[in-house]
């Protein structure tokens, strides 16, 4: 079997920025952790380029913080700041963004499911979402094919 490209996926927050990863095989999304950025961008850059150095990413999913009435917040302008700070420094990279809307609610959930000590759910929530946020880009495309 063909390994494949790996896909990053990415919660992003001014203060926190929780990252995925897909597998070898892109099969599935695995957390790998969430960097403390407190607003300062070339932080998570930074990460993301020592990741694109490690692993072969050709695709960054990066999770997209509409309104649920689908109109753009504050947080999606945000995210579109960072996306294009995102495409100039990997400018060979692909870059995806989609809708996000209740995946932070659904790591809570599964957080609440697993007894996850308070205090550890804030280190944990952006990884849990960005997982999320990899998967529903996982499973659309398959569902594509």
């Amino acid at each position: 079997m063909k390994l494949m490209s790996r896909i990053i996926g990415i919660d992003y927050g001014k203060v926190r920025t929780g990252l995925a990863i897909t597998d070898a095989l892109g099969i599935t999304a695995q957390g790998l952790e969430t960097i403390i950025s407190n607003g300062n961008d070339k932080i998570i850059l930074k990460r993301l380029a020592e990741l694109v150095e490690e692993y072969e990413i050709d695709k960054f999913v990066i999770g997209n913080p509409i309104n649920m009435d689908g109109t753009e917040s504050d947080r999606s302008r945000e995210t579109r700041d960072f996306i294009h700070k995102l495409k100039s420094r990997f400018n060979a990279i692909e870059v995806i963004s989609v809708d996000e809307r209740l995946t932070t609610v659904e790591a809570h959930k599964t957080m609440n499911i697993l007894n996850i000590n308070k205090h550890k759910k804030k280190q944990l929530v952006d990884t849990i979402s960005a997982v999320y946020i990899l998967e529903n880009y996982i499973n659309k495309a398959k569902s594509e094919k």
